[in-house]
């Protein structure tokens, strides 16, 4: 006979779920990882500044925007966070996340600490905040140079910029160390579970609990 998964259909509220790293600790490998394994998120696809990779897909890794385009988003109050990262800006759409949130669907964020400190401030009650290290700086740098997609200067920026970044890792909720790929991913996965049962997530818990105690009558 079936079990019954009765947890599954109790209404909740959908949680962000914000993925943060210094660039080449393996934040993003993680974020696609959960996204194939996990149908339960989307990700959220940030507005940048920034010029597109040859890999990447406007709408799909990024919404790709001139200054100014952004200038108007962020004066209009569109936008949930943004930062200016290794000189460009970054942004999260605020009516997507919202709805998602309403809706009891998780979002996925994949932003820098600036962004993360933001959504904090504005959505506290939503944020899981996970912090991923790498096992050490040579380390680090190894992965973004076998990268291969930024050049010599931009490599050392992000290495002068990731102490700075690492230096916040006390303003997140969980912290993964990513010395293996495989175990960090089932970290990350176990705090998504944990979460997704807190109580204060499942409104639809008081109208499960009140059936509950109707029948105990």
């Amino acid at each position: 006979m079936a079990i019954k998964d009765t947890g599954s259909r109790i209404r909740r509220r959908g949680l962000m779920l914000v993925l943060s790293s210094p660039s080449g600790a393996g934040k993003s490998t993680i974020a696609r990882n959960l996204l194939e394994a996990d149908h339960g998120f989307e990700l959220s696809v940030s507005v940048t500044t920034r010029p597109r990779r040859g890999s990447e897909i406007d709408g799909r890794h990024y919404h790709f925007r001139t200054r100014r385009e952004f200038e108007i988003l962020r004066d209009n109050d569109e936008l949930l966070e943004w930062a200016e990262v290794h000189g460009n800006f970054y942004a999260t759409p605020r009516e997507p996340a919202e709805r998602a949130m309403a809706e009891g669907r998780d979002m996925l964020f994949d932003i820098d600490w600036q962004g993360a400190k933001q959504l904090r401030e504005k959505m506290r009650g939503d944020i899981v905040s996970v912090f991923i290290l790498p096992p050490s700086m040579a380390e680090l740098k190894a992965r973004l140079k076998r990268r291969a997609e930024d050049q010599e200067a931009v490599i050392e920026t992000r290495l002068k910029n990731a102490r700075d970044e690492i230096e916040h890792w006390t303003e997140y909720d969980f912290v993964v160390i990513n010395d293996d790929l495989d175990r960090a991913f089932t970290e990350v996965k176990a705090i998504i579970s944990a979460e997704r049962l807190r109580r204060d997530r499942r409104p639809g818990l008081f109208d499960f609990v009140s059936g509950l105690l109707d029948e105990a009558l």
